[in-house]
């Protein structure tokens, strides 16, 4: 077994499939070592993650939600590559928080991420990062994430 999947294995963490994409896009695109991942938004095994932060959700129940976008960012890549041992590391997270005016906590919000990207990838996974708000999210979703990818 590759040591990626040995190590998604360990944690007992399942990947869901990679989400085809909503619009005219693809989900990603390789230039040469470098994968960048288009936007993947919440979603959790029962459906989409819907919540506005600072209204009707905290930002621990944020955090799960970026969890699970960091879950189809992985699956993408997984798509992507094949073969989750030739990402050398995790460059740069986007995450967008649908929150109101008021709520300053998306730093916390997409930890839910960083922290996956460092429990599956080690030290690789330590990654650039912006963490901003937005008035509203695709579908009402709570939190999209976006990814770029060294690949080796």
């Amino acid at each position: 077994m590759a040591r990626i999947e040995a190590r998604l294995s360990e944690l007992g963490i399942e990947l869901p499939a990679a989400p085809a994409p909503a619009a005219n896009y693809v989900p990603f695109v390789q230039s040469g070592h470098q994968l960048f991942v288009s936007g993947q938004i919440s979603m959790g095994p029962d459906g989409l993650i819907k919540g506005r932060l600072g209204a009707d959700m905290d930002a621990e129940a944020g955090a799960a939600a970026a969890r699970r976008c960091g879950l189809a960012l992985i699956a993408q890549a997984k798509a992507a590559l094949g073969d989750l041992d030739r990402i050398a590391r995790v460059v740069k997270l986007v995450g967008f928080v649908n929150s109101t005016a008021d709520f300053t906590d998306q730093p916390k919000v997409v930890n839910g991420c960083s922290d996956l990207m460092v429990e599956v990838f080690g030290d690789a996974g330590r990654h650039a990062r912006s963490a901003v708000s937005a008035a509203s999210l695709p579908l009402g979703v709570s939190v999209e994430i976006e990814a770029i990818f060294e690949v080796a």
